[in-house]
């Protein structure tokens, strides 16, 4: 167990190991205790207005039932956090931001929305009241959950949620998650959660449980950010290269918070950006130096592991514009040895996400 963000969270358990539970993950159905997660739902019939007003999606275009990834960002254009909100047509919008930022997002929303409402708007905002959450991931998560509900689940796409019961218990199952592979996210009452885990793992021997470790070496494999270490403030989306959460109204409109510092540096082309780079030899741990060839520092390693699925060790980092081009050979210092590195495409290793063909 490890202390995250004021919640004692399990690193792995005692059935697998990190590594084998990653790769079960990729195979089979993982349980990911995610309680610590902030749920938010906004009210009121200002709701989508409001909640523009604070991040970079199209909320208004969001089809009833569907969501996207999105990022709160300060007024000179930094990331306060990425969240995932959902346009509902049960009165509210869904808002899920991370535990490490609860504190500062709750106090930073709450400012907003006591601004908001002088002007008249109608919104309110609630903490979702006695709810935990749990992200069911694999490949397997279809076929073990659709015995415990009556909804169609191959209906359920990507990024769509729905109130639906699981094995009687009234939940808001989310199709989504922070692995790379198809799976949902559960909202379940917390006097029930024990109790659905238990439905879950009694439903297969394919369903396992997992910690931080698998979560964070996952995410990792699929390209996605961890908020402190590869965004914070001093990161916009140009340099995240988040520029894709950024809907093309909004961008037009330059009415989200930090609009046109954004989009100026988007049009400047210049500064850093976020890259993936697969290290020769050694594994790349945060604030690791990268090099160019002549031995210049020209960025910093952010996230970096052993890829249980590809055998390499792979990184994400920051480098100078002029380093991003797939292939470019780069070097990493590791203490005191320097060691081959290559700019690569992310994610490392392709993403299964369960989105409907067009």
């Amino acid at each position: 167990m490890v202390d995250f963000a004021g919640w004692a969270l399990p690193v792995s358990y005692p059935d697998l190991s990190h590594v084998q539970s990653h790769l079960h993950t990729r195979k089979g159905v993982s349980i990911f205790d995610v309680s610590h997660m902030l749920q938010l739902l906004i009210h009121g019939e200002d709701r989508v207005k409001f909640m523009e007003s604070l991040i970079v999606a199209d909320v208004a275009g969001l089809a009833d039932n569907t969501g996207t990834l999105s990022l709160l960002t300060t007024d000179q254009g930094g990331i306060i956090d990425d969240c995932i909100v959902h346009r509902t047509t049960d009165g509210y919008l869904n808002l899920v931001c991370n535990a490490g930022c609860a504190d500062k997002d709750l106090a930073h929303i709450m400012a907003r929305l006591e601004a908001a409402k002088s002007s008249g708007m109608d919104v309110d905002v609630e903490i979702k009241p006695n709810h935990s959450l749990i992200a069911v991931q694999g490949p397997k998560t279809e076929g073990v959950l659709q015995g415990g509900v009556r909804d169609d689940l191959s209906k359920l796409f990507f990024n769509h949620t729905a109130l639906v019961d699981v094995w009687g218990i009234p939940c808001r199952v989310t199709r989504c998650g922070y692995t790379g592979e198809d799976g949902v996210e559960i909202s379940v009452p917390t006097d029930r959660t024990v109790e659905l885990v238990e439905k879950l793992m009694a439903a297969s021997d394919d369903v396992k449980l997992a910690g931080l470790g698998a979560r964070d070496s996952l995410r990792l494999e699929a390209g996605l950010c961890l908020y402190g270490n590869d965004i914070d403030e001093t990161t916009t989306p140009v340099e995240g290269t988040l520029m894709w959460t950024v809907a093309k109204r909004r961008r037009a409109a330059r009415d989200f918070p930090g609009a046109d510092e954004v989009m100026r540096r988007f049009k400047a082309k210049e500064g850093r950006r976020r890259v993936g780079l697969v290290v020769e030899k050694a594994p790349a741990r945060p604030h690791y130096p990268i090099l160019n060839l002549d031995g210049e520092v020209v960025g910093e390693v952010t996230s970096g592991s052993p890829s249980p699925c590809t055998g390499q060790n792979i990184a994400m980092g920051y480098v100078d514009i002029g380093y991003i081009k797939n292939g470019t050979p780069l070097q990493v210092q590791v203490r005191k040895k320097v060691f081959p590195a290559t700019k690569v495409a992310m994610p490392f290793v392709p993403t299964q996400y369960y989105v409907e063909k067009k």
